[in-house]
């Protein structure tokens, strides 16, 4: 299977920095169903192709049974288009061998990486279920030109009719990260097809790598229902992140902007940062979990904070995290600063085992934005499955609403908020839960106290009472 990457960007030879690879040299790689080959046909200032050369051990694949071919028919081991076609064995290879490239990082020429410059990929043989019109439906929103050529079954007999092969070429003018992830993801996508299981780390793979043009693109739900494998509960999974991801991505400038208008006045959010930060402080913990840490405002205020030796932000959102990333000034920290901080996709709907082990969990201003339903799916995960030795949680107090002028009568603070709750209903839920798992509960107001009314935000300190 051969893959070749050119460019004509001036001087072209830079493609080389972008990929880690010299054009100098060729360079081979052990894979575990074969070895790839990187090498450079062409190597001038005007024009740079690259390629990489997939060998499939198809002895490999016999010893090791992959999806349904081995099951399709009784020579199946024996009559096999993997050793030859792109599928997700040159996904795999393109993961491993250009590793740096697929995640937009190059030293020696940073500026270029974010540069979009003229790129063609051409795959050899590209196996297309659902012909030519799912091809172009894939790679033309993309920006992409694409040239196809479908490939007879056999060409000695013309009238064995069409194969589901083409000869495809792919130019766009974008980043190179860019090229790669979309080969990346979409190669399996047009076979329909992967050489492994497939589970739920796939989801957060697929919305890791979809970030930046999968919400928007026309045919997303059969390219998460095909790159799942037709795995009904793992796609619903996928679409449903996606779409919430993208609405709050859509609504949260204007929504923020509300937010902050409501509580600004009072400066909530610097307080409510700012008492959890204590909060964590005084419990003794040193390795924490902020669960839906958005774009990453306490995380900032925990990093500065030496205690902390081990902070992990996780978020539904991709976008969210890339621009906590970015905020945290991460690429510039220092090594001992970057190995004090981890942030990962995640939802809180779903049992994570990266969760276990901390001292400490923050959950601030989460719950409200959770339905009743996938509240109670939360309560275990945290709880029970990874069942922090403290947790710090707050959310809005519903009763001093009516102390913010800029909010009419009857609504939430956030549009996305499907309930806000009063003193006493939040504090009859987080009775329950020390019933159910074992906590011990303590409350504390955060902001202003008025009248009758209380503060703006309740916090709730939870204390497990017997370390599992």
């Amino acid at each position: 299977m051969l893959l070749k990457i050119s460019t004509t960007y001036s001087p072209a030879t830079d493609l080389g920095y972008l990929l880690h690879k010299h054009p100098a040299r060729i360079q081979s790689f052990e894979l575990a169903f074969g070895q790839a080959h990187v090498f450079y046909p062409d190597a001038r200032p005007e024009k740079c192709t690259a390629a990489l050369l997939l060998d499939v051990d198809p002895v490999a694949l016999v010893r090791r049974p992959h999806g349904r071919f081995a099951e399709n028919f009784a020579l199946a081991q024996y009559v096999s288009d993997r050793p030859y076609v792109a599928s997700s064995f040159l996904s795999v290879a393109i993961a491993r061998v250009f590793s740096s490239a697929l995640s937009g990082k190059c030293k020696e020429r940073p500026q270029l990486v974010d540069t979009p410059i003229p790129l063609k990929a051409e795959l050899s043989i590209l196996p297309c279920r659902g012909g030519e019109k799912l091809l172009r439906q894939l790679f033309e929103p993309l920006g992409y030109t694409v040239t196809a050529e479908q490939q007879v079954l056999n060409p000695h007999f013309p009238d064995w009719g069409q194969s589901r092969y083409f000869s495809v070429a792919l130019e766009n003018t974008c980043r190179l990260s860019d090229l790669l992830t979309h080969l990346y993801i979409l190669m399996p996508v047009l076979d329909d097809e992967k050489h492994y299981w497939v589970g739920e780390a796939e989801i957060e793979k697929l919305l890791k790598r979809g970030e930046d043009w999968l919400a928007d693109h026309p045919e997303q739900e059969a390219i998460a229902r095909r790159y799942l494998k037709h795995q009904r509960h793992l796609t619903h999974e996928a679409l449903a992140q996606l779409r919430e991801e993208d609405a709050q991505e859509n609504d949260e400038a204007t929504q923020a902007e509300k937010e902050t208008e409501v509580e600004g006045q009072i400066g909530l959010n610097n307080i409510r940062l700012t008492t959890v930060t204590e909060t964590l402080k005084q419990a003794g913990a040193k390795r924490v979990l902020d669960l839906g840490c958005g774009e990453g405002k306490l995380l900032r205020q925990l990093l500065a904070e030496k205690q902390f030796e081990e902070i992990v932000g996780m978020d539904v959102s991709h976008r969210a995290l890339k621009i906590a990333q970015e905020r945290l000034h991460y690429d510039r920290l220092p090594e001992k600063q970057k190995k004090r901080i981890r942030l990962f996709q995640g939802s809180l709907g779903y049992r994570d085992k990266r969760l276990t082990g901390y001292d400490a969990a923050a959950v601030v201003e989460v719950i409200e934005h959770l339905e009743l339903p996938r509240l109670a799916a939360f309560e275990r995960i945290l709880f029970e499955f990874a069942g922090p030795k403290t947790v710090v949680l707050t959310t809005p107090n519903i009763e001093y609403n009516v102390q913010f002028e800029n909010l009419k009568a009857g609504n939430f603070r956030h549009k996305d908020h499907r309930f806000e709750w009063t003193r006493d209903e939040f504090q009859s839920w987080a009775a329950g839960i020390t019933k159910r798992f074992g906590y011990t509960v303590v409350f504390h107001p955060i902001g202003p106290e008025a009248e009758n009314v209380g503060s703006p935000t309740q916090m709730a300190i939870f204390t497990r009472k017997i370390d599992k």
